[in-house]
């Protein structure tokens, strides 16, 4: 029976300063967008407008992060649209729902 010698060894890459500038940049855009959406959370009025423009910067974050941390901005459209779409229908029904809602609470009193 032989004996195997199980040295492992490390093997240094060299940095890839394109992928650090792309994640950097991520990191930015994703700070903006949080960023207006605190401004906004303490200048503007409570109101229809504020809400939207919560919920698209919102939507618009989750694409962004499924875009780049999932790696569906490499893949086909067709599977990027397979998980937008039901999204943008899931919201609409949220809103729907809770719209229906409010009116049969209304009629009942």
């Amino acid at each position: 029976m032989e004996i195997q010698d199980s040295k492992s060894t490390l093997q240094v890459i060299p940095r890839n300063n394109e992928k650090i500038k792309k994640i950097w940049k991520t990191a930015g855009i994703l700070l903006a967008i949080t960023v207006a959406e605190f401004i906004m959370a303490f200048t503007m009025e409570r109101g229809l407008l504020l809400y939207a423009l919560f919920i698209i910067l919102t939507i618009w974050k989750a694409k962004y992060i499924m875009m780049e941390f999932m790696h569906l901005g490499d893949e086909v459209k067709p599977l990027f649209y397979s998980i937008i779409v039901p999204l943008i229908f899931l919201v609409w029904l949220l809103i729907a729902l809770a719209k229906e809602g409010t009116d049969i609470f209304m009629m009942r009193w």
